[in-house]
């Protein structure tokens, strides 16, 4: 009894709803992002650890299901291990610089997360309304 094939939805079948939803959790995101930025095929054991936080294996699993359903990456059996890719270019083609936009605003918003958490800011503080 062999695994059932994966499902890769074919580039027509590719809507800017699903882009948008897989992409809207921070996790996965954050996923894409790391995948986007090698070229090469990724393990998903390299993402156990995603922005400091350890990710169960079995979520994780869920969240590459998810970017793979959306026709952001294509996942490929290799023994017990699963390699995914990007399908940046086949999606680019589809959507002109949607996948590029949405990854550079990740990086930004990563940016000044890792800069606030540095210099120790919380959230911006509530001055006290005066009383008159």
């Amino acid at each position: 009894m062999g695994m059932r094939p994966l499902f890769h939805p074919k580039v027509e079948d590719i809507t800017v709803e699903g882009i948008l939803h897989a992409l809207s959790d921070p996790v996965r995101v954050a996923i894409y992002a790391g995948i986007v930025g090698q070229d090469c095929s990724h393990n998903c054991s390299t993402f156990l650890t995603v922005s400091d936080k350890t990710i169960p294996k079995s979520t994780l699993s869920q969240h590459f299901r998810a970017l793979r359903e959306a026709g952001l990456i294509r996942g490929e059996r290799r023994g017990v291990e699963m390699h995914n890719t990007s399908r940046c270019p086949e999606v680019e083609q589809r959507f002109p610089g949607l996948l590029g936009a949405i990854v550079n605003a990740h990086t930004i918003q990563s940016k000044d997360e890792a800069r606030a958490k540095r210099s120790g800011a919380k959230r911006p503080v509530r001055r006290p309304a005066k009383n008159t």
